[in-house]
């Protein structure tokens, strides 16, 4: 059995509370869990705010998986200092295997294009990623972009949606990332919205492949917990809270479950 803490879209820079509200997350975690950080680590790609995110995430050691996100693409770009420049790479934990999964792109650089890239020469190596895949473990697909459609969220995303431009969109191949992952994944973890959402495929099936949006972890001051074993949840996924501060209680944040069919 493991347990994964999935955080995102902390936005270090943007506000006093954000590192305060890590540092929190960080206390709460029992020294064994795998922690997945979904990107916008930072608000501004800035370094300064990369190195408070080294600084206060050190006791996590070796449990941290982490992928950029848009925001992380600005200022000081870094993107190639979370992932080494690689568009995929398999990341093998005790009962698990994570593909990490780059979707940002130099776009990204451009604050106001937030929308995310995949290719099919990424989908070629996600596809011989999970080919590497021990039998048996528990495997997540972690990246920043939503790969299902989400409602635009705040006056920007929604001036994008009136004007067709693809700011507020889902990545283009998103349902071709998912035929790629069915029967193989367990779990897709993302970001970048900051509403949590969660979906799954074949529910009925062998391998479900459960999508989490994890909404940003900052603004809600909490984040969800999932316990596996070989890949099938043990029970729903549970809300940690992380801080005192007044925020929405967990139903709110909660969108309820929702089916996806894959033609």
């Amino acid at each position: 059995m493991i347990t994964i803490a999935h955080l995102s879209d902390l936005h270090l820079g943007a506000s006093p509370l954000a590192p305060r509200t890590l540092e929190d997350a960080v206390a709460t975690l029992s020294g064994r869990e795998l922690v997945v950080v979904t990107g916008d680590l930072t608000d501004g790609g800035r370094a300064a705010d990369l190195s408070t995110f080294h600084r206060l995430t050190a006791p996590l050691g070796d449990r941290l998986v982490v992928v950029p996100g848009n925001h992380d693409r600005c200022g000081d770009d870094l993107g190639s200092a979370l992932m080494s420049g690689a568009r995929v790479d398999l990341q093998l934990r005790e009962g698990c295997a994570i593909v990490r999964v780059d979707s940002t792109a130099p776009h990204n650089r451009v604050a106001w294009l937030s929308h995310g890239r995949l290719c099919d020469d990424v989908l070629r190596l996600i596809d011989e990623a999970l080919a590497r895949v021990p039998r048996g473990l528990t495997t997540v697909v972690a990246l920043h972009h939503h790969v299902v459609p989400l409602p635009a969220e705040g006056f920007w995303e929604h001036v994008s949606e009136v004007l067709g431009l693809p700011n507020h969109s889902e990545l283009a191949l998103g349902t071709a990332l998912l035929k790629v992952l069915r029967g193989r994944c367990d779990l897709v973890l993302h970001g970048h919205r900051h509403v949590p959402r969660q979906f799954v495929v074949d529910a009925e099936g062998a391998r479900p492949l459960r999508i989490f949006n994890a909404g940003s972890t900052t603004a809600l001051g909490a984040f969800r917990t999932f316990l596996l074993d070989h890949g099938a949840l043990l029970t729903e996924p549970r809300w940690v809270q992380v801080t005192q501060r007044p925020r929405p209680s967990p139903q709110h944040w909660q969108a309820p479950l929702r089916a996806l069919t894959l033609a």
